[in-house]
């Protein structure tokens, strides 16, 4: 890698970084802004970082990432809150999850002809994950109603975990009989079943020796952030050296480590809140944050640019379809009945940013060497990157917009569904 490129990335971070706070609130994202240097950056622009020169980076940056999201969010999941917002997040994911990936992968069965059954169902399921990073404003903004922004936050933070067994099952069956892939059964069994144990098992250890340690005054502030660190590393490993599913593993660990570190039980050795796992999980969270915004400088220099040299116009119709119709008509089905009006659906149907998770599941296809390869991983990048410019300009226009609905509708309307947790 070109020092100049270190340079660069340097740069964008520090510039960034220190107007964050005022450009939280434009149309500005993080998402975009290092998307964007990314393109300079790459063959579309000075041309310092392409994939040929540095294969190893794209697939390091984005896969770490991705493990730290993985596990940070799936800590972070409380199932108080869960439970809080009731009918949302499990509407949302039972319901509107699944539906997406159909959809979605019919879409693309019918609109990319150079894809065969299963690689147009892996278009679909990567696809399907929501980022809510890409739209922060949207699930920020505290006038949007408690309920929508839990059950937006809640739905990002779980579907890219439950889109993941998906994923590998439709990629072991396009690649069934090929490259001396086990097959679908074998599979299931390592990376869905065994990768999930360890996960699990992972986590809660990792969870239970942050406990003993803090009720013992045996472990230092900094050091819990480490531990909690080490926990999703040592998963992801692990089912990697059991040929499982690291992505899964780590998932996993997250529910264990942050369910485990919330039980009732857990000794308390200072003033304030039990060894929770959101503390604990901070340094994981800030380093999966950074990586996240530095994979998407990459992916703008290696995978985007070249994705738009070859773009053709089918690829450009199915991105736009996969951001309206393939999400949206799934989140109006799956919320039919619940008595939010169609303002809420409407919000929660188009602010299903694609991101990171999706990303990582092109780059898994395209190093699959499937049929259509090319085409598969250019409609994901072209997708993801027409959502990091529509949804990271759009958040904060139309979370004003449906925040001022809400509020008017509020005055006429008391019992709105939509104001139950307010």
């Amino acid at each position: 890698m070109s020092p100049w490129t270190l340079v660069a990335a340097g740069g964008v971070v520090v510039g960034y970084g220190a107007l964050s706070r005022r450009l939280s609130t434009t149309v500005f994202s993080a998402p975009l802004v290092f998307m964007v240097v990314g393109l300079a950056l790459g063959p579309l622009g000075l041309d310092l970082l392409d994939e040929a020169a540095d294969p190893e980076v794209t697939r390091t940056l984005l896969e770490g990432a991705l493990t730290l999201v993985l596990f940070a969010d799936a800590a972070a999941i409380r199932g108080r809150e869960l439970r809080r917002e009731e009918f949302l997040p499990v509407r949302l994911l039972t319901l509107g999850l699944p539906a997406t990936m159909a959809l979605g992968w019919l879409v693309a069965w019918w609109l990319l002809p150079g894809l065969g059954g299963w690689e147009s169902a892996l278009v679909g399921i990567a696809l399907a994950p929501t980022d809510a990073a890409l739209g922060r404003q949207a699930v920020a903004n505290p006038r949007v109603p408690a309920l929508v922004r839990g059950g937006l936050s809640v739905e990002s933070g779980l579907n890219d975990g439950l889109a993941l067994p998906f994923f590998v099952l439709a990629l072991a069956a396009a690649d069934e009989g090929q490259h001396g892939h086990p097959g679908v059964v074998v599979t299931f069994l390592r990376a869905l079943v065994l990768s999930g144990a360890l996960g699990l098992a992972v986590g809660r250890a990792g969870a239970d020796l942050l406990r003993r340690s803090v009720a013992q005054e045996w472990i230092d502030r900094d050091w819990r952030q480490f531990l909690a660190l080490a926990v999703p590393v040592i998963a992801y490993a692990l089912c990697v050296a059991t040929d499982g599913s690291g992505f899964i593993g780590a998932w996993a660990a997250g529910l264990a480590f942050g369910n485990r570190l919330r039980a009732p039980a857990a000794p308390v050795a200072e003033p304030g809140p039990a060894p929770a796992a959101v503390p604990s999980t901070r340094l994981t969270e800030w380093l999966g944050t950074l990586l996240a915004s530095l994979s998407f400088l990459v992916f703008g220099a290696v995978i985007l640019g070249p994705a738009l040299q070859h773009l053709t116009w089918r690829a450009a119709l199915y991105a736009l379809i996969s951001l309206t119709v393939v999400r949206m008509l799934p989140v109006a089905l799956a919320l039919a009945g619940t008595g939010l009006r169609s303002a809420s659906v409407a919000y929660l149907g188009w602010f299903g940013p694609r991101g990171l998770a999706s990303l990582v599941f092109g780059l898994i296809a395209f190093e699959e060497h499937l049929p259509g390869t090319a085409l598969t991983s250019g409609v994901i990048a072209v997708t993801v990157g027409l959502s990091v410019v529509l949804h990271g300009a759009s958040a904060p226009p139309l979370g004003n917009r449906y925040a001022d609905w809400f509020a008017a509708a509020l005055r006429t309307t008391p019992d709105l569904r939509e104001n139950e947790l307010g």
